[in-house]
């Protein structure tokens, strides 16, 4: 099989503030796999989680040194791919485009769509949320107009993350809240995501704040690097859900992580694609957590990968290709806030159709 990867750019319509900077634009690695006559799409978007990098440059580097390995193989050699993929340490992200690109190629040369496929059911699927960043109150209300507009018949979205941890500190943090809340459409469900944010004391203070207000969990409330001490008391003291990100990346991570969270943010770079992601779902059920998936600046390819296995996760963040002004690809459609996979097979991705 044949490999070819090509960059391209998105910019945002809304640039996104995390508790660690603001995003405006990515660029993305598209992933081509080819073999007889069928070409299968994946994607490779850079990430950061303050400890991890991977860079643009990073990922491509290391894509263009492992695609002449895989010449040798075909897309049905998954479990030998795996094994090259793994003892040349390729980055997560990279391996995640290097996957998705097999599972499309797969359902393609089925031609099935990957949730027939794996038996899946579209109507279990919940709604994504969109997100707010980082913001002033009055920045947050405007974001909170863009994604639902004015008419409450009109509500296309029907979840919201709300990005917490601002570096000028949590009476910011409650002062945005707030601000989101009165300007939200009624029985909207809302989730807050700190981004290792805060300390332990701020975040027990906020999860016991947050308490009286509709919020759904508390997403990576801690710095990733923060012992599992401080998270095991954060659980006991904390009111509501806690759900790892930033320090879960792989099935391995969640037994560990088992008895301080009650669920995982499963994403397509950090998992390193859908068959890591297909074991982290089984993992952290038999673990008793709950599962939600997420995205970094990723367009329709990664996201409608991760929309193909959503009927198995209880939350969904799958939101960052509706925020782009010039997304390449379609996929996945929004339909009564839930994004769900097409009857296409593999992936089901296309290239936009450009009106001259």
């Amino acid at each position: 099989m044949h490999v070819q990867i090509e960059t391209f750019t998105v910019r945002k319509r809304f640039a996104l503030t995390i508790s660690r900077g603001t995003t405006a634009q990515s660029t993305n690695l598209w992933v081509k796999l080819a073999h007889e006559g069928i070409e299968g799409w994946g994607e490779a978007s850079p990430f950061s989680t303050g400890s991890r990098p991977q860079s643009t440059e990073i990922l491509l580097a290391a894509l263009q040194e492992v695609a002449p390995l895989l010449e040798k193989f075909t897309p049905f050699d998954r479990q030998k791919i795996e094994q090259v993929l793994t003892e040349v340490n390729l980055p997560s992200a990279a391996r995640a485009g290097i996957d998705m690109a097999m599972h499309d190629w797969l359902g393609k040369k089925a031609g099935l769509p990957l949730w027939k496929m794996w038996g899946l059911d579209r109507s279990r699927i919940v709604p994504t949320s969109v997100t707010i960043g980082i913001n002033s109150p009055s920045g947050a209300r405007e974001r909170v107009r863009d994604w639902f507009g004015k008419d409450p018949a009109g509500i296309k979205y029907r979840a919201v993350k709300v990005k917490l941890g601002n570096p000028a500190g949590i009476e910011a943090d409650k002062a945005m809240l707030i601000a989101v809340l009165e300007e939200a459409p009624a029985n909207l469900k809302i989730s807050v995501d700190a981004n290792g944010g805060w300390s332990l004391n701020s975040a027990i203070e906020m999860c016991r704040w947050l308490e009286k207000y509709p919020i759904n969990y508390v997403e990576q409330p801690l710095s990733p690097v923060a012992d599992m001490d401080e998270l095991s008391e954060l659980y006991r003291q904390s009111p509501l859900p806690i759900f790892a990100d930033e320090s879960c990346f792989n099935s391995s991570d969640i037994p560990k992580l088992a008895h301080c969270v009650h669920g995982i943010n499963i994403k397509m770079m950090k998992s390193g694609g859908l068959t890591e992601a297909m074991r982290m779902i089984h993992t952290a059920k038999a673990c008793h957590l709950q599962v939600m998936f997420g995205c970094y600046s990723d367009s329709a390819i990664a996201n409608t990968a991760a929309a193909q296995l959503s009927p198995l996760a209880d939350y969904l963040d799958l939101d960052s290709h509706l925020n782009l002004l010039d997304d390449p690809f379609t996929g996945a459609i929004v339909e009564n806030g839930c994004l769900l996979p097409n009857g296409r097979s593999g992936l089901g991705v296309q290239l936009v159709e450009i009106v001259e």
